[in-house]
Order: structure tokens, then C-alpha cells, then sequence
């Protein structure tokens, strides 16, 4: 490689490192105040993937969200959403690059909680109700989600309307999760199910394992 090719290939690299940290959104950028909270400490780093209706969205302290991480509250933009917040992350949590948090009514991500990336949240969908209708002109159904603190969701891991899981959970890569889990979980498989629990008596088991009487 000739010394042109490297000096202009060291000042792209270097305008590039320059352009992500001048772009990231924080507490103290102008993007970072359009969102209803962006704690102290939290980034949106750059590239930002597509966020709208920050005015319901709180970000909590020391919070990482990654590169072309989408989140938004609503159908759209510019429309009002009423007096609360619609999507809720809470301190320290650290959201992969790519994915994406959809929230039209309520979701509540702990703190703590850590993604791979490429993970889906959301707490809308399609209903199909009326088989004549294009499902896609049908209107799609609310529920709620609840993340609990402490969680990891593996790489490209779905989260479907209605989930709630409890804290220190794991759901694995993949997974497509509807339901409630209780804490200290993992959460595997399409549909996703409890594989593994925890207890003080027998720690991380099987489902349905039981402690033999010593006696």
C-alpha cells in the first residue's frame, strides 16, 4: 500500500471515530432532549437507527443504547400519546446493535438488563380475527411487557405483546418469548418455555426436579 493510500486511510478512520463521538446522543446533545429522560451517562449511539416519539421514551443513567438500535413509542411521529411514558429502560442496561423496541402502550425494561443484538421487543400486533381482511389492514392489538432487572436476552431474541419476565432471567438466542416467567429463569425455544430453574435448595435445575428426602 502506498504512504498516500495510508495517510488518507488514517484520516478517514480518524474522521470516522470523530463523527460517531460527535454524533452519539447524550443528556447534553440536542437530540438528547427531545426524549422524556436521558439519564446521566446515557448514550444513543451513531449510527442511530430510527427513533421517534421521544417524548415518551425514558432512558435511564449509565444506559448504552448501540448503533442502529430503532426505539419508538406510537404509529409515527407527531402524534400526541397522552400524559405517560410509553417505553421504559431503566439504568445500566446496554440494548445490541440492530435492534429494535417497539412500544405503543407500555414496556418496562429493568435495570440492568443487557441484549445481544438484533433482539425485537414489542407490545403490538397483528390480529387476523377477521379472515377476509388483509391482516395487515386490521387493527393490531395491544399488551404490555415487562422486562425484570438484571436479564439477558440473547442474540435475535423476540419478545412478543404480553411477555413478562422476571428478574435475573436468561432467554436464549433465537427465542421467540410469549408469556409470563417467573424470576431467575431460562427461557428457550419457538415457542419459548422455562428449560432451566433456580432455587436455594437444588440451584440451577430442570423443570419438575425435585429434592429427594434425605432420610
Amino acid at each position: 500500500m502506498s504512504i498516500v493510500k495510508r495517510a488518507v486511510g488514517r484520516m478517514v478512520h480518524r474522521g470516522w471515530a470523530y463523527l460517531r463521538e460527535a454524533a452519539t446522543l447524550s443528556p447534553g446533545s440536542t437530540g438528547g432532549y427531545r426524549f422524556r429522560r436521558l439519564g446521566e451517562g446515557a448514550c444513543v449511539s451513531f449510527p442511530v437507527g430510527a427513533i421517534f416519539g421521544e417524548a415518551w421514551i425514558e432512558i435511564g443513567d449509565h444506559t448504552l443504547i448501540g448503533e442502529r438500535v430503532s426505539i419508538s413509542a406510537g404509529m409515527g411521529p407527531g402524534v400526541d400519546l397522552g400524559p405517560d411514558s410509553i417505553v421504559r429502560i431503566g439504568k445500566g442496561c446496554s440494548i445490541g446493535r440492530g435492534s429494535h423496541i417497539v412500544g405503543h402502550q407500555s414496556i418496562d425494561i429493568g435495570d440492568d438488563v443487557f441484549t445481544g443484538p438484533y433482539v425485537y421487543v414489542t407490545d403490538q400486533n397483528h390480529v387476523y380475527d377477521d379472515p377476509e381482511t388483509p391482516i395487515g389492514r386490521q387493527w393490531p392489538r395491544n399488551n404490555p411487557v415487562v422486562i425484570g432487572s438484571g436479564s439477558w436476552l440473547g442474540t435475535g431474541a423476540i419478545i412478543l405483546p404480553g411477555t413478562r419476565i422476571g428478574r435475573q432471567s436468561v432467554v436464549a438466542g433465537g427465542a421467540v418469548v410469549r408469556g409470563e416467567f417467573p424470576d431467575h429463569s431460562v427461557i428457550a425455544g419457538i415457542p419459548a418455555k422455562v428449560v432451566r430453574r433456580h432455587s436455594a435448595e437444588l440451584g440451577w435445575h430442570a423443570p419438575g426436579v425435585v429434592r429427594l428426602s434425605s432420610a
